[in-house]
């Protein structure tokens, strides 16, 4: 691949993916929700109906910093969707809560992504020492190699992390819309949030992809 073409890619695309997932959000946060529930009460009435009255809804600071915790059983709702009833709101809400869902189920990706994470963390961030040290010195390829492998594990992190994402908003989809959250025209508006949030998770992985493979080119290709 050309490298100006590859480098277009690892910067460009991340970037569009913010870009997509910042202004999907802001267009529909602005948008009311006709079921007048706060992402908070999206989240207690999801939860409730699928037997989780064991798992929290809180409020946390940040803008889209909204998650779920498998181990302290708590969905986090950033300010915003937290307090305030928008078709924005409603899809994060009921995404987090898609999550919890998965947890309960015992979902396989979700439980792979959740033992895998503090190795990742750990391989993802040393293997660039490796990595440096293996392309600084060219008598030095096993460490290149070495820091491949770690970063790999990372890779595999970011790929088991599309199904899980994908799964919990198809989850969310299908509570929203069976509960009478939402109607109309705001399951579409819904799935658009939710589809430009999943973008950031395709673009970030297939730029590690990316750069996984143009290492182990480089690797392969010395003597």
């Amino acid at each position: 691949m050309n490298f100006l073409v590859y480098l277009g890619i690892i910067i460009l695309l991340p970037l569009y993916a913010q870009f997509k997932v910042k202004s999907t959000y802001n267009k529909y946060s602005k948008v009311r929700s006709t079921s007048g529930m706060t992402g908070a009460q999206v989240a207690r009435l999801i939860l409730d109906h699928n037997g989780l009255q064991d798992v929290k809804v809180v409020e946390t600071q940040g803008v889209l910093s909204d998650h779920y915790n498998p181990v302290t059983k708590i969905v986090a709702l950033s300010s915003q969707n937290y307090h305030e009833a928008s078709v924005a709101g409603t899809a994060v809400a009921a995404h987090e809560v898609g999550h919890a869902i998965q947890d309960k189920e015992a979902y396989a990706f979700l439980r792979f992504r959740h033992r895998l994470a503090p190795v990742a963390g750990i391989t993802s961030n040393a293997s660039w020492f490796f990595i440096m040290a293996g392309l600084i010195f060219s008598s030095m390829n096993s460490l290149l190699g070495i820091g491949i492998i770690m970063m790999a594990v990372g890779v595999v992190f970011q790929v088991v992390t599309l199904p899980v994402e994908f799964n919990a908003s198809s989850r969310a989809m299908t509570q929203i819309v069976e509960l009478g959250i939402i109607r109309n025209e705001e399951e579409k508006h819904a799935k658009k949030v939710l589809s430009a949030a999943a973008m950031t998770y395709v673009a970030a992985t297939a730029v590690a992809v990316l750069e996984l493979l143009r290492l182990l080119t480089i690797f392969l290709n010395r003597d």
